[in-house]
């Protein structure tokens, strides 16, 4: 009888956990908002992956937009067509991949290194400081630094052509000279990511078991040592999901630095500032076929999940712990 009533007991822990309680109503509620959100603002738009292939047109003006498109003639893949034929398309895809290379580097061997170093800082303050001052520039607008940069980068009275005639150098036009942006735009770049990188690492390194560090200071480690073989092992799972998020992104740029810091990627230096990004606003601002740049847009989204999907399988190949899905 006792064996009976031992065994019975995991039954009934079962079926009582299996009831709807107060923490699971609470949890939905908090949840309600953020499925709202998705469900409005990106699932619901998909319905406008239609537009990509439908050679939209006006059938009746004074109907909506959605009988338009409905009536509209299919279109099947001319518009992908359109866009992959593109002549400087090659330049695009070029432009777009190089420097999302560089800056997957850069955002995982930078922000690391300057978390380790911050984290071995003694005194707080200091490192709340330091933290603070490099975080700030992930909130600035590129509206914004880009008034900065034209100002240090302007022909005639930037501060930066100011300083090289200073010391007897000549003027350098920034703004029509191609070979300069790969560098600046670089440069922008980690100016404003490295600080928030930066805080994501330093809270991974906060949760490792000081422990390990005691037993390493016990044992003569030095702090190079104790980098390589405690903070950077335990900091692998993190640096592998940042660089498969980062993957997912390669087909895809950030706009306000290839666009608005470049002055709207004039024609002079167009060759190296031309993304994916700016590349289909441009389409979007001076085209009114609207099947092109959705079928545009969505190319870049397919690619991007494959190449998500793709890391994330080379990834759990290796280490399926590592492994986001």
């Amino acid at each position: 009888m006792a064996e009976l009533k031992t065994k019975a007991k995991p039954k009934q822990a079962l079926k009582s956990r299996s009831k709807w309680t107060r923490d699971d109503t609470e949890l939905t509620v908090l949840a309600v908002p953020t499925m709202v959100w998705y469900a409005l603002f990106c699932y619901l738009p998909m319905f406008g992956i239609i537009l990509a292939f439908k050679d939209y047109k006006i059938v009746d003006a004074t109907k909506s937009f959605l009988y338009n498109l409905i009536h509209s003639d299919w279109a099947g893949f001319k518009n992908f067509q359109y866009f992959l034929s593109l002549k400087d398309f090659p330049m695009i895809l070029r432009n777009t991949i190089l420097y999302n290379v560089v800056f997957i580097v850069l955002d995982i061997v930078l922000p690391v290194g300057l978390a380790i170093m911050i984290s071995n800082i003694y005194s707080k303050r200091k490192s709340k400081a330091y933290q603070t001052l490099m975080f700030m520039p992930h909130f600035m607008s590129w509206v914004v630094v880009s008034y900065f940069v034209y100002a240090f980068l302007d022909g005639d009275k930037g501060l930066l052509n100011t300083i090289i005639q200073y010391f007897g150098g000549d003027r350098i036009k920034w703004y029509t000279e191609p070979k300069y942006w790969p560098y600046i735009l670089t440069f922008m770049h980690i100016w404003k990511v490295l600080g928030y990188s930066m805080v994501v690492y330093l809270a991974s390194i906060t949760g490792i078991d000081t422990s390990l560090y005691e037993a390493a200071v016990l044992d003569g480690a030095s702090k190079a040592q104790q980098a390589r073989y405690i903070t950077l092992p335990s900091l692998q799972p993190i640096i592998i999901m940042m660089f498969i998020l980062a993957v997912g992104r390669i087909f895809s740029s950030d706009f306000g630095l290839f666009y608005q810091v470049t002055r709207g990627a004039n024609v002079k230096i167009a060759e190296v500032v031309t993304t994916f990004d700016v590349k289909i606003y441009q389409m979007v601002s001076t085209s009114s076929r609207l099947g092109q740049n959705a079928a545009a847009s969505m190319f870049q989204s397919i690619v991007g999940c494959i190449t998500i999907l793709t890391a994330n399988a080379i990834v759990s190949k290796i280490d399926r712990n590592s492994a986001l899905i």
